[in-house]
């Protein structure tokens, strides 16, 4: 097993090159979510270099290829995201889009196929009782809400998360076991956090219908909803005192349009928001508390109100022996010191929390970068820790499940839940409000 562990890390490292020039080519070619074409691209030109077959354009841009060794199962993916975020003051900002790489994403990928070189240029798999999945996932970040909507609209997705769509799809049918890693913000040392959860979070699109009239010559005559909308959101505001610490809430609405003109009473005022909590009761019952706050700006103006939830994603839930495999091997690289076991809960959320409520998962963060997330001076601080040892790991952790008989693999993935209740759960959070109260 330990002789595995050192060739597939020695072969990682004789592909150090080639992998800092792939970081480099997705850095300085970001792209938002469902729209991923040259980076799945960039994808498929490794996994042909690697000589393995794949299936693209799963979901839109997904990618997915899976390395046999000895049998087909356990079959463990490791999972890289596709996608950017929408940061235009970023130095590698696209400037049409404003898309960057302000969340580390274009590290996943790297090390995603640094994992696939080093299993096969190895040689290891013939040892390895099972399967891996290298899968380049789309549209983690979840953004540009009417494009997607179009998309389902079109009937090319239901979901607007990548990972819930290919779950609904069955891309995980296959998969026992899910392992991906999180870039760390404001971590440039070499240190990996591994019991992590997250919250998960519902979208919100809100509308409030007025009555246009003359701001100043007939203002009277109008039905003014952005003063339905800002009493919205302060009766949100509120409602901030009853929410408990331990749920971990967080609401945070922008004003995605205030009106038509200044000398215009507003008649069509619009929000966006997310509502997030730490566990799915404390989610739905938030949420329900978010719409009745928002609801009372339009009865007390006399507005119209649309309120569509949107299906966000669901806390992540991480499986304890996967963290102590993934903590075991990162201490072997960069020292049992820097591997941090205690509990982190992060009140963001991503939809490998999904992924998670299917199959049991693993989504350690790992340090090597500076700055916030999604911030214009996020950047990878530490070379070798950002784009190289995630993948050594993940390949160390790997052999831990498959080697010989392949029990820990075995045993971890008869925590599997079901599909079906997870799309019922998921579908759940969507609704939509009308209500009238214009005369």
């Amino acid at each position: 097993m330990e002789e595995c562990k050192s060739k597939v890390c020695k072969s990682i490292d004789e592909k150090k090159g080639e992998l800092l020039t792939i970081a480099r080519e997705i850095l300085e070619h970001p792209e938002l979510g469902f729209k991923e074409e040259n980076t799945a691209n960039l994808v498929k030109i490794s996994f042909d270099k690697m000589g393995i077959k794949y299936r693209d354009k799963l979901a839109l841009t997904g990618v997915k290829a899976t390395i046999p060794g000895k049998d087909s199962s356990p079959n463990i993916a490791v999972l890289g995201e596709l996608d950017a975020v929408i940061s235009p003051a970023h130095p590698y900002a696209n400037k049409k889009t404003g898309a960057a790489h302000a969340c580390g994403h274009f590290t996943m990928i790297t090390n995603l196929i640094g994992l696939g070189f080093g299993l096969l240029g190895s040689g290891i798999m013939k040892d390895l009782n099972g399967s891996v999945t290298l899968f380049a996932v789309p549209a983690e970040e979840y953004l540009e809400i009417e494009f997607r909507k179009k998309l389902i609209g079109e009937g090319k997705l239901e979901f607007l998360g990548g990972k819930q769509e290919l779950i609904r799809l069955g891309e995980f049918d296959d998969v026992d076991i899910a392992m991906m890693f999180h870039p760390a913000p404001n971590t440039p040392s070499r240190v990996v956090q591994t019991n992590v959860s997250m919250n998960g979070f519902i979208g919100k699109i809100v509308r409030y219908i007025g009555k246009g009239s003359h701001a100043g010559a007939t203002p009277e005559e109008g039905v003014n909803a952005l003063s339905a909308a800002m009493l919205g959101l302060q009766s949100v505001n509120s409602l901030r005192e009853t929410f408990k610490d331990d749920d971990c809430i967080r609401v945070h609405p922008i004003i995605t349009k205030g009106g038509e003109g200044v000398s215009i009473v507003p008649s069509d005022v619009r929000i966006e928001s997310y509502v997030r909590a730490k566990s799915m009761d404390a989610l739905m019952e938030t949420n329900k508390k978010v719409n009745r706050a928002l609801e009372a700006g339009a009865m007390a103006i006399g507005c119209d109100i649309e309120i569509d939830d949107l299906p966000g994603y669901m806390p992540l839930i991480t499986n304890d022996e996967l963290a102590r495999l993934w903590s075991n091997n990162a201490s072997q690289i960069i020292g049992r010191e820097n591997v941090i076991k205690t509990y982190i809960h992060s009140a963001g959320s991503s939809d490998m929390g999904d992924v998670t409520h299917v199959i049991p998962g693993i989504h350690p963060m790992v340090g090597g970068f500076v700055g916030g997330w999604h911030a214009k001076d996020f950047r990878v601080m530490d070379e070798e820790m950002a784009l190289i040892i995630p993948a050594k790991i993940m390949a160390m952790t790997i052999v831990d499940l498959l080697y010989g008989d392949a029990n820990p693999a075995k045993r971890i993935s008869k925590e599997r839940r079901s599909k079906e209740e997870y799309l019922s759960a998921i579908r759940s959070m969507g609704g939509a409000i009308r209500k009238k109260y214009m005369s």
